[in-house]
């Protein structure tokens, strides 16, 4: 492994030198064991702690299939898709690689006693398997998350559409949370220049989320003008849907759960803010019963913040906690597009302010490659900028997710994986230096 990391620091190593170096047996990854899926049982969401379930294993090195390549991860960072597996929720993601075993021999590799997981990597490619032809050993690349097959028709206008679309490192086994990954040809992209490996391995999977949630005709199909709520703006995924919002030419409304949030969403350029907790917004009296008149009392907040005006789309992510308000405030015609749940996946709504306001719920799972190579383009010509917060150890991944679990982050948080220290794998310091404060802007960042 040594050999790889000494190539990967070398200057004018060429792809002749990475593919000269041999492939190591086996590597270490960020797992969870089949065999301690039951551990938290009993447990409420909150007290399951990812340092318990997430082990650091060596593991044997799979064989690249056609079509895939064997990428030399220098890092990664901590998605909530990792939280879901270290806590076991909603299901255990062994389901997932059992599940995916029976579409074939190659992806029978998948179906282990363990799980490496990870949906996010920056890297350089080691081996590339048969069939093959756009990228060699020696690239540097960023992963995006869509495994595809593509057997049937149903993907071949929009590939998340292919019921054999799965989330890489989530439903499928080697991720990125490794010092070796096992990924599909079709899920590379060139390494923005100007950035370190954990800053370019921070934006795929929420950067290409958002886009797809807003700019796409799959999501909202936002427009200049647009007033856009956002949830959770100085987290992992608002703090990019803020982003493209503001380039977009949209008014973005930005939901903070603190004053030191609110200032990380403004030194992006937002200057509608909601401090939710200073303003002590409740959409639930118990467990059991929404408050309306808590809705109610919220649009009157976002209104009194746009001038009057609702929001045309709603960016939704937390899922029961505020899919109601999130309902309540879109405007007549309005969209509110979601992606995930995590507060719970049971919401609750009153559909009479759906169905009388002709307004529409989009659902959004990650991207398709256009749109994954679109944002990424994004990241790459330095219009939207990494908000990486924090980095980690591989060794420490487990105390990584526990952070993120407990919402004790902002942006996203890095693991390095290869990289022996942070700052480096920069080839175009040019255009790093003029975009430095809005690459730095999260770092150091609390709650």
């Amino acid at each position: 492994m040594q050999q790889i990391v000494d190539a990967a620091l070398a200057e004018g190593a060429t792809a002749a030198d990475f593919g000269a170096l041999p492939v190591p047996e086996s590597f270490r990854g960020a797992v969870v064991l089949k065999d301690e899926v039951d551990m938290f049982d009993g447990l409420a969401t909150r007290d399951k702690d990812p340092r318990k379930s997430m082990h650091i294993y060596d593991v044997p090195t799979p064989e690249p299939g056609p079509g895939e390549v064997i990428v030399a991860v220098m890092a990664s960072s901590i998605n909530y898709n990792t939280v879901w597996s270290a806590i076991f929720e909603p299901m255990a993601t062994f389901r997932f690689l059992e599940r995916y075993a029976r579409v074939g021999p190659w992806a029978a590799r998948h179906d282990r006693p363990y799980h490496v997981l990870g949906s996010d990597l920056s890297g350089i490619v080691l081996r590339t398997g048969p069939e093959v032809r756009r990228w060699r050993p020696g690239d540097r690349i960023v992963a995006h998350c869509l495994s595809v097959e593509l057997a049937a028709p149903d993907g071949h206008d929009d590939t998340m559409l292919d019921p054999e679309q799965r989330i890489w490192g989530y439903e499928t086994n080697y991720g990125g949370l490794a010092e070796l990954a096992l990924v599909k040809a079709n899920q590379l992209m060139p390494k923005p220049e100007h950035l370190t490996w954990e800053e370019a391995a921070a934006s795929g999977l929420v950067n290409s989320t958002a886009y797809r949630q807003l700019v796409s005709p799959n999501g909202a199909a936002m427009k200049q003008g647009d007033v856009v709520l956002v949830w959770g703006a100085a987290g992992g995924l608002g703090s990019y849907a803020t982003q493209i919002a503001l380039n977009g030419g949209a008014i973005p409304v930005c939901v903070v759960s603190s004053e030191t949030k609110a200032e990380q969403v403004r030194a992006m350029g937002a200057e509608l803010v909601v401090n939710r907790a200073e303003e002590d917004f409740r959409f639930w009296r118990d467990e059991a019963t929404p408050d309306p008149a808590e809705w109610k009392r919220f649009g009157t907040r976002v209104r009194e913040l746009t001038g009057g005006e609702d929001p045309d789309i709603v960016l939704e992510h937390p899922g029961r906690e505020t899919f109601g308000a999130s309902v309540y405030v879109t405007r007549r015609g309005g969209t509110v597009v979601t992606c995930a749940s995590s507060t719970g996946y049971r919401h609750e709504y009153d559909n009479r302010y759906l169905w009388m306001a002709l307004k529409r719920i989009v659902g959004s799972h990650f991207a398709n490659y256009r749109e994954a190579w679109a944002a990424n383009r994004l990241i790459a010509k330095g219009m939207v900028h990494p908000t990486l917060s924090a980095v980690s150890p591989l060794e420490d991944a487990g105390e990584a997710a526990h952070q993120v679990h407990r919402n004790r982050h902002s942006g996203k948080v890095g693991v390095l994986c290869l990289a022996p220290r942070e700052g480096l794998g920069v080839t175009d310091p040019e255009l790093r230096a003029r975009h430095l404060p809005a690459i730095n802007r999260f770092r150091g960042a609390g709650r």
